[in-house]
């Protein structure tokens, strides 16, 4: 059977009606076409500028199926390779990070300078090359686009694709969010989690946007925090509310929300409030004075940011990066870790890094829960008596076009918003997913 669109995504706004099919999780077609479109076909987060930060160190990530490497080069310049030996193809750097000079292929031995130069040929004299062969260029092959937005690296196998700024727009006020919490910019706390899930990777798109499912899905993490909340001395829950006049007076009955941008990035928010459970605490007025108390205060908001399609920054119970790569229709690799401003206190890293290890990782109190989650519903998408899934409708006749006053803080425009006390849990911000899915396959599928 062909596979159209309308079979996939049943989009329907002056209906009131928004449904996805349970096929575009499973399909094998679906699944290629997306690899292609895409993760192989247009931008994708490769990591963050801190993870080659001295000279000669690189990093190895993936561009939907392709490896690549990303490394500086002695003089400092950063650049972004297709990580492949051009003799063999075999994939050349072996390690996720690391330092080297020089990269030797494990396979026949050419070397690669760290600006991706042929170095040496083994036995190239006795090689009996004819002048065609000497004619080539030896070196590794760039990646066709390569961007660098305020310390997140971007790349793209495509070389004909929309330039950085303008296909993140409104969303780099989101990653400035997480610049900003530092004059020196953002780091990685040292130690990444790779694990994978037997599931399809738009249900981790979903679930880092989804407020519906936390209490149902997290009631062990709830039960802790209540705990540690009635053990608290009373000092320690000073909110937002007690600091800036603006959310007290706007902020009440107002839970959070969520925007959502063009190019399927999206962000929901909560109200967390400027309180001494937060690491960033200590820099609470230092921020004000260099931002402003809007900008401020939407750092200390709860935020998970989903730059589409494979990069997620969640600021909830810590703060943590992640990095989404697909492998088959029912199997996703995650790559996570602790993100953290530059020169922040020990105090205040050991806090975050507690945090994180209480939520995060496949050690902590969330994930487990998300990824058995995540493997019910593959599971459960073989039932496809009914193939359209209800779980988008939440929030309709809330979701408006534009911003809101909260937005307007920061100057964000988002194209669409919802503003919600904490039970409404909007569903409307994956359509922004979809319609960029949408708008990215039709190529792939008749409308």
């Amino acid at each position: 059977m062909t596979l159209r669109l309308s079979d996939l995504i049943d989009d329907r706004p002056t209906d009131g009606a928004f449904r996805v099919n349970r096929a575009i999780f499973t399909d094998p077609g679906v699944f290629d076409a997306e690899i292609r479109r895409l993760f192989e076909g247009g931008w994708v987060f490769l990591g963050i500028e801190s993870q080659a930060a001295g000279p000669h160190d690189f990093f190895t990530t993936f561009a939907g199926r392709v490896p690549v490497l990303v490394q500086r080069d002695g003089e400092g310049t950063l650049r972004a390779f297709v990580n492949t030996c051009p003799h063999k193809g075999a994939r050349l750097a072996q390690v996720r990070q690391g330092n080297a000079r020089l990269h030797v292929c494990p396979y026949h031995s050419w070397t690669f300078d760290s600006a991706g130069r042929n170095k040496a040929i083994k036995w190239q004299k006795a090689g009996c090359y004819a002048e065609a062969f000497d004619r080539d260029d030896h070196g590794l092959k760039p990646l066709p686009q390569f961007a660098n937005y305020r310390g997140f690296l971007f790349g793209s196998v495509a070389g004909e694709v929309t330039p950085l700024g303008e296909y993140l727009g409104e969303a780099t006020k989101l990653l400035d969010l997480v610049a900003d919490q530092s004059e020196d910019g953002l780091e990685l706390v040292p130690g990444q989690v790779t694990f994978t899930y037997e599931a399809n990777w738009k249900l981790q798109l979903e679930n880092c946007s989804d407020a519906y499912h936390f209490t149902s899905a997290h009631p062990s993490y709830i039960r802790v925090l209540e705990r540690r909340q009635k053990e608290m001395s009373g000092d320690v829950v000073a909110s937002v509310w007690e600091n800036s006049d603006y959310w007290k007076e706007e902020a009440e009955g107002v839970g959070g929300g969520s925007y959502s941008f063009a190019n399927g990035h999206v962000l929901n928010w909560g109200v967390f409030g400027i309180t001494p459970a937060i690491p960033l605490y200590e820099r609470a007025g230092e921020l004000a004075e260099r931002h402003g108390e809007g900008k401020r205060d939407w750092m200390f908001n709860m935020r998970n940011v989903t730059i589409f399609p494979n990069l997620q920054i969640a600021e909830n119970a810590s703060s943590q990066l992640r990095v989404i790569r697909p492998i088959a229709p029912g199997l996703t690799e995650m790559r996570t870790w602790c993100i953290a401003p530059k020169g922040e206190s020990a105090g205040a890293r050991r806090q975050r890094i507690r945090q994180y290890e209480d939520f995060f990782n496949p050690t902590g109190m969330a994930t487990p829960d998300d990824t058995v989650s995540y493997e019910n519903c593959q599971i459960g998408f073989a039932g496809t008596v009914e193939p359209w899934l209800q779980g988008y409708a939440r929030g309709m006749t809330a979701s408006v076009a534009g911003g809101n006053r909260f937005s307007d803080r920061i100057d964000l425009q988002p194209e669409r918003s919802v503003l919600a006390d904490s039970q409404l849990c909007d569903e409307t911000l994956y359509h922004a997913y979809y319609r960029a899915w949408a708008a990215r396959m039709a190529g792939e599928f008749e409308a």
